[in-house]
């Protein structure tokens, strides 16, 4: 029984030196003086939701901001992607010791000693670092020889902008990781499946293939791409594994079954799971509040919480409420009414009513209070017990501080002619009585009997006279109206808007008749309680909205660039200048690596064309992976036939064209999805957008030259010459590296001459003055 203690516990395990070494050197490249510059870097555009500005940068002011906001369990808003690569930010912070005090707002300002720089940056270079072997192991799993792979890997390790942009606080190389996570997985899940289906490392690559396409949309919505580009891929496998008559229809139905599970089910989850997690920690009340909805800002600490506690649920004739525009664009706005009236000439020479001014206002103000009466009584106070206001039933909504009725007529508003203009009726005495009834319409009721609801309930107030809808216009007032947003009567007859719906925010019983003391109540708290909680999908789904809808700022920066701009390499962007020497950090290109795989892919895609024309005729350059006489169908269809080489020959199995396409769907297709959609977006764009497709036109690049030198270099002598110009262009790419290395490190001080030699468009000439 105890005879296994005879002989010795034995380990054996495969090390591949390649990648050790590959990890090593990358670790080395990525966390050499990781904490200089101590000093922020910064240059920032924004982005906005209405009127409020959001940070939308590529500096460590943004996320530094939001990393401060974690260790302080501040609620924000970042509409530039998923909160996964925040979180994953703020773990080095709160690894490091980070409390979140340092005020993330001077370009170039010296890190405190509390800010942990070297932990904040850990991150995303530990993934630049580890995206370095990842590109040798893609290469291998694909087919391709180890010098392809090294070469592929001393490419991402010798590229400049990938370095520079993984040794800040800074998130695309976090991205790039995931990325080529994703594309790995499902490459030795895809080998698994040649040989062992169902095994334990199927099912953990399979389920790590999905994992890491979340954790890719998780850090930004970029990701979607190589997540879509996996999908395409993993579907086109799947619809020949059904067209396999090998299988029983039991084992296809698995195996389709666990492919939806891996790349559907769980990235949502993930997906899912990251809000929870982010929406746990950030339950405090932030700047980003007033974006928000009035239930999700109750939901938080402090804030609207504090002011709202203790409301009553039920709205109730006599009930002080201020009614908030669910819209909320171009700003978030209450109701609101003030003692001036509207002119009675406008500039364009139309009249007005010359009644007291509705407007909506985005701040919050004791004007913002109106009393909801009942028509058939003259008293403002709620009675006992509270008789609730219910869906259909016709109120009156007096201003709180002047006592005059919600009315609108047939008048043009001031600024929307075609809508009809809403006032506090003054009584003149001249032929224009008062219409100040309204009937409440609550949106998103679950019966017709439902009970208006603070907070809860969104409602319409539709006139009874017109059939108007109140409605925010959201256009800017003139100085006359103090450049408040314009509130109007709408015709139901043109439709609904989110601009015609409106919430109670806050509310209160009111207890006196008298205005001197209603006015004083209306400056106190309410002193109820009611919970008033959110589930945690109705804020995942309006947070996910609004980062969604939050509009970008397409104004021009000084370093934004178009994506036609990238492939050339015409554009840079400086990241930190030294403020006493003209040491500087610039995110830069290594043009040879650059220019050669822009070539490469023009290369590949056509050798594919020619080789797929070459098909259609039955002539196989490169055989299938199993016999070279039956064309198997591939990501593109290919014909079926005898194969024969040029003169007329049937060539034996060696070079795959299952593994030809496949690399150029997954490394072709990835620079493709990458940075194609980029032409479509209107939003300001920079260089650094670029390098997640960088990063798969690197991974074609040694693909095309192994092509190349197995294939289309027939003689001995020209594959000894295409292999000495591989060598010499190699140093070439090693050269540029090592000359703009100042300028990716920002550790030399550089003389103006200096600095001028190291512009994008004399990098070759760097290269033809020194050879």
């Amino acid at each position: 029984m105890l005879g296994f203690l005879k002989r010795p516990v034995v380990v054996t395990a495969d090390i591949n030196l390649n990648v050790v070494a590959l990890t090593a050197v990358g670790l080395l490249s990525r966390l050499w003086h990781l904490a200089y510059p101590r000093a922020v870097v910064r240059d920032d555009c924004w982005q906005y939701y209405g009127a409020f500005p959001l940070w939308l940068t590529f500096d460590e002011v943004y996320y530094g901001q939001y990393i401060s906001f974690y260790m302080k369990r501040i609620f924000f808003l970042d509409g530039s992607g998923p909160p996964f690569g925040h979180m994953l930010l703020a773990l080095g912070g709160y690894l490091g010791g980070f409390d979140g005090n340092f005020l993330w707002n001077r370009i170039g300002a010296e890190y405190s000693s509390n800010v942990p720089v070297w932990s904040l940056r850990l991150l995303p270079a530990l993934t630049g670092a580890f995206s370095i072997p990842m590109a040798y192991q893609i290469l291998l799993e694909l087919g391709f020889s180890h010098c392809a792979a090294m070469g592929a890997a001393l490419l991402m390790l010798i590229e400049n902008a990938l370095i520079t942009q993984s040794r800040l606080m800074l998130l695309e190389s976090v991205l790039i990781f995931f990325n080529l996570l994703a594309v790995l997985s499902y490459l030795k899940f895809s080998n698994s499946q040649k040989h062992r289906p169902f095994s334990l490392s199927w099912w953990f690559w399979l389920m790590l293939t999905g994992v890491a396409c979340s954790c890719a949309v998780g850090v930004k919505y970029m990701g979607i791409f190589t997540y879509l580009l996996v999908l395409a891929v993993a579907s086109v496998h799947a619809w020949h594994l059904i067209g396999d008559q090998t299988l029983s229809n039991v084992c296809v139905l698995c195996h389709l079954l666990a492919r939806a599970a891996a790349l559907l089910v769980i990235p949502t989850l993930m997906y899912l799971l990251f809000f929870y997690v982010h929406l746990i920690l950030v339950y405090r009340s932030g700047p980003h509040d007033q974006i928000m909805s009035s239930a999700f800002q109750a939901s938080l600490e402090g804030g609207l919480a504090r002011i709202t506690q203790g409301q009553p649920l039920e709205v109730a004739y006599g009930s002080q409420v201020t009614l908030k525009n669910v819209f909320g664009k171009p700003v978030p706005c209450w109701l609101h009414s003030h003692q001036s009236t509207y002119p009675m000439i406008y500039e364009n020479g139309r009249g007005s009513s010359h009644q007291q001014q509705v407007t909506c206002y985005p701040f919050k103000d004791v004007n913002n209070w109106w009393i909801v009466k009942d028509p058939g009584r003259h008293q403002l106070v709620v009675n006992n017990p509270p008789r609730p206001v219910r869906h259909g039933d016709v109120v009156q909504l007096v201003h709180g501080m002047t006592t005059r009725f919600l009315n609108t007529h047939d008048v043009a508003a001031p600024l929307s002619p075609h809508s009809q203009e809403v006032s506090c009726y003054v009584d003149y005495n001249i032929s224009m009585p008062s219409q100040n009834l309204w009937r409440l319409d609550i949106v998103n009721r679950e019966s017709d009997t439902e009970v208006w609801k603070t907070i809860l309930s969104e409602v319409r107030l539709v006139h009874v006279n017109t059939s108007a809808v109140l409605k925010l216009s959201g256009a800017h007032l003139p100085d006359w109206g103090f450049q408040q947003l314009e509130v109007v009567g709408e015709k139901l007859s043109r439709g609904y808007h989110e601009s015609m719906v409106w919430n109670v925010e806050e509310h209160r019983y009111g207890k006196s008749q008298e205005q001197k003391e209603r006015e004083l109540e209306l400056h106190s708290p309410a002193q109820m309680d009611v919970s008033r909680n959110l589930s945690f999908m109705a804020r995942f789904l309006e947070l996910q909205w609004r980062m969604l809808t939050a509009k970008s700022d397409d104004s021009e920066h000084k370093y934004s660039s178009s994506p036609l701009d990238w492939v050339t390499l015409d554009t840079s962007i400086a990241y930190w200048l030294h403020p006493r020497t003209s040491a500087q950090i610039h995110l830069l290109g290594n043009i040879v690596i650059w220019a050669s795989a822009s070539l490469a892919m023009v290369v590949y895609v056509l050798l594919f064309f020619w080789y797929l024309l070459r098909r259609r005729r039955s002539i196989c350059d490169i055989p299938e992976e199993t016999k070279c006489c039956r064309c198997i169908p591939t990501l593109l269809e290919a014909s079926s036939g005898k194969c024969k080489d040029q003169a007329g020959i049937a060539v034996t199995p060696g070079y795959s064209w299952l593994r030809w396409v496949l690399a150029g769907a997954l490394c072709a297709g990835g620079w493709a999805v990458n940075y194609l959609p980029f032409f479509m977006m209107e939003k300001t764009l920079f260089l650094y957008h670029y390098l997640p497709a960088l990063t798969f036109q690197i991974l074609l690049l040694p693909v095309v030259l192994q092509h190349v030198s197995d294939h289309l270099c027939r003689s001995q002598l020209l594959r000894s010459l295409f292999s000495a110009l591989v060598v010499a262009w190699y140093s070439c790419a090693c050269h540029v590296f090592n000359t703009l290395r100042p300028l990716t490190y920002g550790d030399k001080s550089l003389s103006p001459s200096e600095l001028k030699a190291l512009r994008w468009k004399d990098s070759w000439d760097i290269l033809i003055r020194k050879h």
